[in-house]
């Protein structure tokens, strides 16, 4: 059972937390936010760029995040100092399931993780049923403007649209996270555009239309442009069921989403 944990993603240590266990945390990496009293946990780097030397500092016996780039061989250091690791996909509401089932067992407390996958998949099955029989909109998922960066198929906010009950524009491209021109995105013809960019990084720039090329978009030009800007809609972790229906709602917002 791990008793000094270190969370290297925000998904990772908002699990913590949300199973009850966020006394055991002793170091998270620069960009875990939430809940609040996270920010007194030392920080030992950040997702692609974790101090091995920080980490050590802090005795942890169980090092988590979320399965991405880099951290393969990350993992495999901390191995060799016998140091467990936990690093699965979140790329769907039932890998995310799994992973609250699977850091809670580690914490020897495997009813809690149960606990919070059951009710992830309550909120998950109440939205779809209140998007059931309407019109999907075809939407495109924007993250980055400079290249346009949005989301493809078989990744965490391509179900996300599908579930809030919209269809991806791109869902057949084989890539998780595309770069697009804006001439496809003016073929693709989205009937919404949704703007996760967070003012293009925190540049400032945010799609309007006043944006150039963007402003030929209909969507944009009829004022079907969505903001999203909320960590529950896109952070894979325990919150994900709220970000779903704070996303269905700004997709249907004449229907009843709980």
């Amino acid at each position: 059972m791990a008793k000094r944990v270190v969370s290297l993603t925000p998904a990772t240590t908002e699990a913590v937390f949300a199973l009850g266990h966020g006394p055991r945390l002793v170091g998270r990496s620069r960009y875990c936010d939430f809940p609040p009293e996270v920010r007194a946990v030392p920080p030992v780097g950040g997702f692609v760029d974790p101090s091995l030397e920080a980490i050590l500092g802090v005795k942890p016996d169980l090092v988590v995040g979320v399965q991405g780039p880099g951290l393969r061989d990350f993992a495999e250091r901390l191995d060799a100092r016998g140091i467990a690791t936990f690093f699965p996909p979140t790329q769907s509401f039932v890998e995310i399931g799994a992973m609250l089932v699977g850091l809670a067992r580690l914490m020897g407390d495997e009813a809690k993780g149960l606990a919070a996958r059951s009710a992830l998949e309550r909120e998950r099955a109440a939205i779809e049923q209140a998007v059931v029989g309407r019109r999907r909109p075809r939407a495109l998922f924007v993250f980055g403007l400079r290249p346009i960066v949005v989301a493809g198929a078989e990744s965490f906010p391509d179900e996300m649209l599908r579930l809030a009950g919209a269809d991806n524009v791109i869902a057949g491209d084989k890539q998780r996270f595309p770069t697009l021109g804006v001439e496809r995105v003016l073929a693709l013809d989205p009937d919404v555009v949704i703007d996760a960019t967070g003012g293009a990084m925190r540049e400032g720039i945010n799609i309007s239309r006043d944006l150039p090329g963007w402003s030929e978009v209909r969507a944009v030009r009829e004022g079907r442009l969505v903001v999203v800007n909320d960590d529950r809609v896109l952070r894979p972790g325990p919150r994900v069921g709220q970000g779903l229906s704070i996303l269905a709602r700004a997709l249907h917002p004449e229907a009843s989403i709980p």
